[in-house]
């Protein structure tokens, strides 16, 4: 009787043999949704990455990537097939917000460190890297509303330059429901941290993630399957807010990528 792996390559040699859709190009900030043949491996600039038993694979570009990225697709039967994306670049506006409170731009020590404890709780989440493909319908908008504050901005807070914005912000009034982009496990669920106030975050699969911050209501857990369009919150300005808004932000594990390019969203008005 043959063993599991002789029937696996038997089975992996009767498919057939597909080229690669990893694109030779995408912007800044921006997210790739690619299919490779099934059964094989990849990686990205040299580290590998999950490829599903579909054959999806996805990686993404941060803010400041110059590019160009490395994708080295390793069929079954061993071959090769090497794509280097050139990454696009882009303007990046500076974006100015007075009446921050003070304490939130310039904390004192001991603020300081329950901030790094935070932000070490919340890149903890984002650590998460699952065969689950909620991501693969495209994604929504999470509230309907005006775009107060873009992906990528260089933002200065009361003069003082801070880093660039990790997300996007849409303003509604306070208490408008916050619906889940797309299907996903919630990872970090906390109603009252120091600079983001009610957080909540959504992993999609294969290192992908939602963050959403200053809600003023929690309506989901740590460990809670939500699907897509399930309400997960409402809308508020808690920890650091000038006015009620939903910032979504979005990351493949630690890179943080544009909410506006994502499946689904590229292209659409949240009004």
């Amino acid at each position: 009787m043959a063993s599991a792996g002789a029937l696996l390559a038997l089975c992996l040699a009767a498919l057939p043999t597909l080229a690669s859709d990893v694109p030779a190009r995408m912007s800044q900030g921006g997210l790739v949704t690619a299919t490779v043949p099934v059964g094989s491996t990849a990686t990205v600039n040299g580290k590998p990455v999950r490829v599903g038993n579909d054959g999806m694979l996805v990686l993404g570009a941060g803010r400041d990537e110059k590019g160009p990225i490395t994708v080295v697709v390793t069929r079954p039967d061993g071959q090769r097939d090497t794509t280097r994306i050139v990454v696009a670049p882009r303007a990046w506006p500076v974006e100015r917000v007075n009446g921050v409170p003070p304490k939130t731009v310039n904390p004192p020590p001991d603020i300081a460190a329950r901030i790094q404890r935070e932000n070490a709780e919340v890149a903890a989440a984002r650590k998460r890297d699952d065969d689950r493909e909620g991501f693969a319908r495209g994604f929504i908008w999470p509230v309907v509303g005006r775009i107060s504050g873009r992906f990528g901005s260089q933002r200065i807070f009361n003069g003082t330059p801070k880093s660039p914005h990790p997300g996007m912000d849409i303003a509604v009034p306070q208490g408008t429901p916050v619906k889940a982009p797309a299907d996903g496990i919630v990872t970090f669920a906390k109603p009252d941290l120091y600079l983001t106030g009610g957080t909540v975050l959504i992993d999609h699969g294969f290192g992908l993630s939602s963050n959403f911050l200053h809600l003023s209501r929690l309506d989901v857990s740590v460990g809670q399957h939500v699907r897509q369009g399930d309400v997960i919150g409402a809308a508020g300005m808690t920890g650091r807010a000038t006015g009620p808004h939903v910032h979504w932000g979005f990351n493949w594990f630690e890179v943080r990528l544009d909410p506006m390019l994502l499946p689904g969203i590229e292209g659409t008005s949240p009004h």
